[in-house]
């Protein structure tokens, strides 16, 4: 099969058409700046300059596949200009999907978050959960209008689209804030842990996976969450200390007392720059926060089988000491 695929140089993205390359697929990746994508030119994965937000330069490359992976996001959180998240969370996953319709393709997968559920405030939510607002960031909020007022509109015309929600996603190879907080951890740095905050921890190979789960199994018109098994912010630092002998931070954070931290710098980043991590929307979305989905639809549909917590976490951890020099 030949597969079209967005986000190809993201960190998803990259192990979903490796992982399709080895099944034996073909895929041709557009991507913004093709110099950036050396390590895809490999057999198998045809490079095309193009960007979602540019209706047309995807129409080329597009036409002809047998099915499209849109997989591409911007996902930020804390930072000062968000200019770029309309534009391609929203008009960019509209233009996908219209191209996919106008050119007849007979099926695709698009990537939504957990995060258009936001905070289920320690409930366990299934693919039937809506939550309409307001959202803790700006990726949520956009992600959300892709989710509900473009792909799941044109789904219900008759796209043969399906959705798959991943959560958190950790794993070597990881550029987010998530790598970010884990080397602090590795380095000591880390100042404390949030109370309350939970997540669904899914190793991205698993994550990649269940795309192509979704794409041979899913059933156009439905979602399917991919997320992993849920644990606390806490469970997994304890979890990296058993695993490394390294300590975690002994300070946890109660929800009252990030939204406080939230609200002071929501009047500071007004006169000051402030890093990213510290922004009051960072702070905001990890104040006791659960992001918590069932992945039983998937399990049940796709034969979607994550890993756990214990074996991810080891891997990754183990290839982020060695990149350290702390570990031979």
């Amino acid at each position: 099969m030949k597969y079209f695929l967005t986000g190809a140089t993201g960190f998803v993205g990259g192990r979903l058409a490796r992982q399709l390359v080895k099944a034996g697929h073909q895929v041709v990746a557009v991507v913004r700046n093709p110099a950036k994508a050396e390590d895809l030119a490999e057999p198998g994965i045809a490079v095309h300059q193009g960007d979602v937000t540019d209706k047309e330069s995807m129409r080329a490359p597009m036409t002809g596949v047998d099915g499209v992976f849109h997989v591409a996001a911007w996902y930020k959180v804390g930072v000062k200009d968000k200019r770029a998240a309309e534009a391609t969370n929203v008009q960019g996953t509209r233009n996908v999907l219209e191209l996919m319709r106008e050119l007849g393709i007979p099926k695709g997968v698009y990537t939504s978050t957990l995060g258009v559920f936001s905070d289920t405030r320690g409930r366990l939510v299934d693919e039937t959960y809506r939550y309409t607002g307001p959202y803790l960031s700006e990726y949520e909020r956009t992600k959300a209008a892709a989710h509900y007022e473009v792909a799941e509109p044109m789904m219900a015309a008759g796209l043969p689209l399906v959705i798959v929600l991943p959560g958190l996603i950790y794993g070597p190879g990881d550029t987010s804030a998530v790598r970010r907080t884990l080397l602090q951890y590795l380095q000591g740095k880390l100042p404390m842990m949030p109370r309350e905050s939970a997540y669904c921890w899914a190793h991205v190979d698993d994550v990649a996976r269940g795309h192509m789960l979704a794409m041979e199994k899913g059933r156009p018109g439905e979602s399917y969450i991919i997320a992993g098994p849920r644990h606390t912010f806490i469970e997994g630092m304890e979890l990296a200390e058993r695993i490394t002998g390294l300590p975690a931070p002994r300070m946890r954070a109660a929800p009252g007392m990030m939204k406080a931290m939230a609200a002071v710098m929501g009047v500071v980043e007004k006169v000051a720059p402030v890093q990213e991590a510290y922004a009051s929307e960072s702070l905001r979305a990890i104040a006791g926060v659960t992001y918590l989905g069932d992945n039983a639809k998937a399990r049940r549909e796709l034969g979607y089988n994550p890993r756990s917590l214990q074996e991810g976490l080891a891997e990754t951890l183990e290839h982020e000491m060695r990149l350290l020099g702390m570990k031979q």
